[in-house]
């Protein structure tokens, strides 16, 4: 029997983990009385009984968690920042490459990718590796999330009675030009400039869309979007999860809501391309990759549970 404990197991990404892991017979998920969920001790001794600890929990308190792991076999999944640029940290998107599932298959700290920079990752990271775009490219990435993305304090305002007319319409954050999902974003695509992020929070639970426009002259001479649907398609053809389809009407944000699946277009003209990911915010971008990071490094089948 496989021991788990979810440490923050009661906000939105510990909720869904907690959810999908507990029809699994192979699974038993430690649940500290609620007296006990923020003291240091029963947390440490949770931590250490585990076979997988997930962290969903805010930066501090997971790098705080992470100083109590004292058994060398414990397997720690983080869903928050506080690693995914970090050395030694596994970056949990075994798609990518090779060496990125091979290391989430060996390691022990693994850092789970961000919702957005799934989709931009996904998108990007193929494009740099062959040389169609060049690593100072200049990104602009718009991308629509539901408002589960932002926790329960955000899933408190929009589902309250009244409430403010401006929740009924998208609303864009991170107008800075500062998101904490930029850092990964740079680093495991190897750029060498920070894209134009512009995420929009939106008046629906679940699902994000992803967006990144390319200009034909900035890129490889010769690329279409042909071209680009081609090496996406040969680098994602062996993946469980991340498909590559076509579509030139609308694009739902919230078509892929329950399932750890990732979708991706490619639209445009002569001039320009248009790239696009589909994705759950709550699954592939969250509960759904982090489930698929444990199984990798148990040994299990990556479609277990999912």
């Amino acid at each position: 029997m496989i021991k788990v404990f979810i440490d923050g197991r009661e906000g939105t990404t510990g909720l869904k983990i907690d959810e999908r892991l507990r029809p699994r017979k192979d699974i038993e998920v430690i649940v500290l009385p609620e007296e006990f969920r923020k003291d240091i001790s029963a947390r440490k001794e949770a931590i250490n009984s585990s076979d997988v600890t997930f962290l969903c929990l805010p930066d501090a308190a997971a790098k705080e968690a992470v100083t109590l792991v004292a058994n060398p076999k414990t397997i720690v999944i983080d869903a928050s920042t506080a690693h995914r640029t970090q050395e030694g940290w596994a970056y949990g998107f075994a798609e990518l490459s090779k060496e990125h599932r091979e290391r989430i298959a060996r390691g022990k700290r693994i850092a789970n990718p961000g919702c957005y920079a799934s989709g931009f990752i996904a998108l990007v990271y193929p494009l740099v590796k062959a040389g169609i775009v060049p690593a100072d490219y200049p990104f602009v990435c718009h991308a629509v999330s539901g408002y589960s993305g932002g926790g329960k304090k955000a899933i408190a305002q929009y589902e309250s009675t009244p409430r403010d007319i401006s929740l009924e319409t998208p609303r864009l954050y991170a107008v800075g030009l500062e998101h904490k999902h930029l850092p990964e974003m740079v680093k495991t695509c190897g750029l060498k400039r920070t894209p134009v992020f512009n995420p929009y929070i939106c008046d629906f639970y679940s699902g994000m869309s992803v967006s990144v426009p390319l200009f034909c002259d900035l890129i490889k001479k010769g690329t279409t979007k042909e071209t680009v649907e081609k090496i996406l398609t040969e680098h994602y053809e062996n993946g469980n999860f991340v498909h590559i389809k076509k579509e030139e009407g609308y694009l739902s944000a919230n078509g892929l809501v329950g399932t750890n699946n990732m979708e991706l277009f490619v639209n445009g003209n002569e001039e320009r391309i248009l790239l696009t990911a589909t994705l759950d915010n709550l699954g592939k971008g969250a509960s759904g990759a982090a489930i698929q990071n444990m199984n990798i490094a148990l040994g299990l089948d990556e479609r277990l549970g999912l």
